[in-house]
């Protein structure tokens, strides 16, 4: 089966239209933006609620009228009771309060769905307003998911040459699914490395990798894999900091249980990452950024960005117990992010937004999807949220004084 979004980077195949119509991606958008809108909010149950009471009241408001009129009024009294109790009825009818709500979000998903962002549902969207805290995943999120190879680094007085590191490193990551280990392979190919067969293969999540290249045992990974395997850093330990200084990701290769260098490589950032962020705080919400990177690269790119609270060595599993931390100090916290390792983190926010060219798994776990990609639809989403419920609050002001 071919998913959507695969990519066929050689040769050609053909294949068939298993789901089409009402099943296409497009189709099922239109449903998510049909069933968001037809959703309630918190709020709207409220009005609701209020609605319900009204409406007895305002029957019993009319039959007494009528009564008055029919007793007391001059004549025709029938007519002028009636006359009376219609018009109680008119005046009165909580018609206004039913439709200050759903008219707003209707409008509002709607307006976020012409911005790229898809909302699914009424309480998504007024949850969104109250948004104190904004944690943003590092890659993919801020940076454009696509590192490359910047820096090579062998240790002195070693027989392995970078270009033979950086073989036996590829070699290793061939068969890995990181977007840092993509970088590591092009690295490799563009110097037209020959890479061997990796067997044993096994990934650490958080640290690293280890495989068998060609009789070797290859560990590639950072300072906690390094302890893990109990592997000798010699002075690689400084050239690392220094490296993540600039805000770059240094990976130690070891070779047979000895320290052999650095492959360190670079994320790029997205354009609009810093002037998104900076519109978040113009707006009083915290932002903070959370990654799996050692502190000081992660600290480099909060930098960059102008964030100014960094969670770096942030274990995959560990993104959603973050969340609840920042949600333990009493503030609505919003994720984004768009990996699968982001999706209990997506949960487990009291918003989740999700990128949209990111995985699938994060998009089902998300409350909304930006479908651009970029960190500005973060801004629109919140500012769209607040515009909706304040025009859903003055809707019901006004409905409130109409009734009285």
């Amino acid at each position: 089966e071919v998913i959507g979004a695969t990519l066929n980077k050689t040769g050609a195949f053909k294949f068939r239209t298993t789901k089409v119509g009402k099943d296409t991606a497009l189709a099922q958008i239109v449903k998510m933006v049909q069933d968001a809108q037809n959703s309630k909010a918190p709020i709207a149950r409220l009005a609701d609620t209020i609605s319900g009471f009204f409406v007895p009241i305002v029957m019993i408001l009319a039959v007494i009228t009528f009564v008055i009129w029919f007793d007391f009024g001059p004549q025709p009294q029938l007519v002028y009771g009636l006359v009376t109790a219609v018009s109680v009825l008119i005046i009165a009818c909580p018609c206004a309060l039913g439709l200050a709500t759903p008219m707003s979000l209707m409008v509002g998903i709607g307006k976020g769905a012409e911005n790229g962002i898809l909302i699914r549902s009424g309480e998504a969207l007024q949850t969104a307003q109250a948004i104190k805290t904004v944690v943003l995943d590092k890659t993919g999120t801020i940076t454009k998911g696509k590192p490359e190879l910047t820096d090579l680094v062998v240790v002195e007085k070693q027989s392995v040459t970078s270009n033979e590191m950086l073989r036996f490193a590829a070699s290793v990551e061939s068969i890995s699914e990181h977007p840092l280990a993509e970088a590591i392979v092009e690295g490799a190919k563009t110097k037209d490395l020959t890479l061997g067969k990796p067997e044993s293969f096994e990934a650490v999540p958080g640290h690293g990798v280890i495989a068998m290249v060609e009789g070797r045992r290859v560990v590639l990974g950072n300072l906690k894999m390094m302890k893990r395997e109990n592997v000798d850093l010699v002075d690689l330990e400084a050239k690392s900091e220094a490296l993540a200084n600039d805000g770059k990701t240094p990976m130690f290769v070891a070779l047979d249980s000895k320290a052999v260098g650095i492959i360190a490589v670079a994320d790029t950032i997205k354009e609009d990452s810093k002037e998104a962020i900076a519109a978040l705080k113009q707006m009083g919400i915290e932002v903070v950024m959370i990654s799996g990177d050692n502190r000081r690269t992660a600290e480099a790119i909060g930098r960059l960005v102008g964030v100014d609270r960094v969670l770096a060595d942030v274990l995959p599993e560990d993104k959603a117990n973050n969340v609840k931390l920042l949600q333990a100090e009493g503030k609505a916290v919003a994720m984004v992010g768009d990996g699968i390792n982001d999706a209990p983190a997506l949960a487990q926010a009291d918003v989740g937004l999700a990128i949209g060219t990111g995985t699938d798994v994060a998009i089902e776990a998300s409350d909304i999807t930006l479908i651009k990609g970029s960190l500005k639809s973060v801004v629109t989403a919140i500012e769209v949220s607040r515009a909706t419920m304040r025009n859903i609050k003055q809707n019901l002001v006004g409905a409130f004084i109409y009734n009285a």
